[in-house]
């Protein structure tokens, strides 16, 4: 069927049900075309929609099993709801540079789309838009996307590949549940919001970065994460500032205090001020988690069930537990809080607590080179976990781990027998 150039409109319902129908191309002429227009084309396998079509109604080709393939041109700007909900046969969307809204389940169900390029031009990403796309291996959000919808690309179980734009802000609720292949993602630091259950069920996730912007972590965010190893923030970020230990060099000349260091695994970015229920339920590899000092309240069982965990580090004073159940099943667990910070007792939340304040000693005699190596004594409370690091340039400082170890007994010998191997080299304390 082609449809002349004189054809300005089509209508609500025109071809739904044409079951003989295999192709269909449309005249210069179209602008719009109604809701559930080619609906049910059971054996529709080829569409050319005109370069002057301005909106694709909802549920336009729901259901057109054997549709293969589907070029928007750039005059298209909206597409609606349901619009290509379950085309199963659909392999390959290429989108317009002139289409600023996805609809609600735009691409719901079309389970042999592999790959998504979603132009600048987008604004609005519906919810649902690619739900259960179970082929889908990558996506590319552009920079125009502002936020992202309940469920957008939940149950897409073989998404691997994903780049978010950079001026994301809201990632809604589900909005990746259920990726089961999803092994890393990278939140820009225009994010601001990560809802309830955004990462739920991503059973693959290895490592996630989240960005300086993120003031919220939603409930079961990361529930089920079994493969979860680190959460880690953008270091080059300015606004993030070291969280533990001490930095010095050979010349027993302090240079920086610090307060406690986020370089390793597990920090939340010092923006989050809240921690949402089930957050971290099941994250059974984590064994180390860093909270912001801004962080006031955590909601009950946000780390339920995380049964490696060792050590929970607080930057800032002890938050209210919205529950009793908070770091249930977390029998493990210490939780480390810094000198000058308040409200801290014996316990929290049923966990044993520990003053973390590792501190190098430089007048002590062991400061200094002894047996061919460069060392100092560290001191603080009883078996305290810390880390030594150690750097050559504290301008575009490279950090590397030099020892890992606990304070036995309230003090441990530190020594580098690799120092004489750099010109200079810089140390810092910081928590695991």
């Amino acid at each position: 069927m082609t449809i002349p150039d004189s054809v300005t409109l089509i209508g609500r319902s025109a071809f739904i049900g044409c079951y003989a129908l295999t192709n269909a191309t449309m005249g210069d002429g179209v602008t719009n075309i109604g809701d559930s227009a080619f609906a049910y084309g059971a054996n529709l396998v080829r569409v050319t929609i005109g370069n002057r079509v301005v909106n694709i109604g909802d549920y336009v080709f729901e259901s057109c099993p054997k549709l293969a393939t589907v070029a928007i041109p750039d005059s298209v700007v909206s597409i609606g709801d349901n619009a290509f909900v379950s085309c199963t046969n659909l392999a390959a969307v290429t989108f317009g540079d002139g289409v600023a809204s996805i609809g609600n389940g735009a691409f719901a169900g079309c389970s042999r789309l592999t790959s998504i390029v979603i132009p600048d031009s987008v604004t609005n990403l519906g919810s649902d838009a690619f739900d259960s796309c179970s082929s889908l291996t990558d996506v590319v959000i552009g920079n125009g996307v502002t936020g992202i919808g309940f469920g957008t690309f939940a149950a897409d179980t073989n998404l691997v590949l994903l780049s978010l734009g950079t001026n994301l802000a809201f990632i809604g609720p589900a909005a990746f549940s259920g990726c089961t292949e999803l092994t890393s993602i990278s939140i820009p630091n225009s994010v601001t919001t990560v809802a309830d259950r955004v990462f739920f069920s991503c059973s693959s996730l290895t490592n996630v970065t989240i960005g300086s912007g993120v003031t919220s972590i939603g409930g079961n965010t990361f529930w089920g994460c079994a493969s979860l190893t680190g959460i880690t923030v953008d270091t080059n970020n300015p606004a993030y500032s070291s969280l533990a230990g001490v930095l010095f060099n050979q010349t027993q000349t302090m240079l920086v205090q610090y307060p406690m260091n986020k370089a390793g695994s597990y920090t939340i970015p010092k923006s989050v001020t809240s921690i949402g229920y089930f957050a971290f339920e099941y994250c059974w590899r984590m064994t180390n988690v860093t909270i912001p000092y801004r962080v006031t309240n955590i909601e009950d069982d946000a780390f339920v069930d995380c049964s490696n965990l060792k050590g929970i580090f607080f930057a800032g004073d002890a938050p209210n537990l919205d529950g009793t159940a908070v770091f249930a099943s977390d029998s493990r667990a210490t939780v480390y809080y810094l000198p000058g910070t308040t409200n801290w007792n014996a316990t929290f939340g049923g966990l044993p607590t520990a003053l973390w304040n590792p501190r190098a000693q430089t007048g002590d005699g062991s400061f200094g080179v002894s047996n061919n190596q460069f060392g100092f004594n560290i001191t603080g409370t009883s078996n305290i976990p810390i880390v030594v690091e150690a750097c050559t340039n504290l301008i575009n400082p490279t950090w590397i781990s030099v020892e890992s170890c606990k304070l036995a007994d309230g003090s441990v010998h530190f020594g580098d027998a690799q120092w004489t191997n750099y010109p200079s080299r810089f140390y810092r304390i910081r928590s695991p």
